[in-house]
């Protein structure tokens, strides 16, 4: 896999589908090492209505999934782990500097600081114009799960 790559690249290594898709580029992949990406945050975004009416912002938890889908690209297009289902088993040290709102792009980082076995850490950022929004330390699995499982 080559950088850039669009929504259907990044489909093609993890199966997160719309709406819950929250990367919309991969700029910058060395597999299993760093990756850099974007996700614009649109206006009619499913979560914005009830998040919050007349003053929608983007729920943080959503920034750390977007953070989450990265790190999966990431370790799933090194060879070891294509085709793996990579699944949360921690999330540490998460603060949130900044609001998030419809037409904000959040430039997204991962670096994997271990990949060992079936289990990584990554150290991954968000930044909206340069200002970090989100930061968190990320514990994964890289499994093999079935579908209907």
């Amino acid at each position: 896999m080559t950088p850039p790559l669009d929504r259907d690249g990044i489909r093609a290594i993890i199966p997160h589908r719309e709406p819950f898709l929250l990367v919309d580029e991969v700029t910058e992949l060395e597999p299993g090492v760093r990756a850099a990406g974007r996700y614009l945050v649109k206006p009619d975004d499913w979560y914005l209505a009830g998040h919050f009416p007349g003053n929608p912002i983007m729920p943080g938890v959503l920034q750390v999934e977007a953070l989450a889908q990265l790190g999966a690209v990431c370790g799933l297009a090194h060879p070891d782990f294509a085709g793996r289902l990579a699944l949360f088993a921690g999330i540490d040290d998460v603060r949130f500097k900044r609001i998030v709102r419809p037409g904000d792009v959040l430039d997204l980082e991962c670096r994997i600081t271990r990949l060992r076995g079936p289990i990584g850490k990554a150290d991954a950022t968000a930044h909206v114009g340069g200002e970090l929004a989100c930061r968190a330390g990320i514990t994964f699995a890289l499994t093999t799960v079935e579908a209907g499982a």
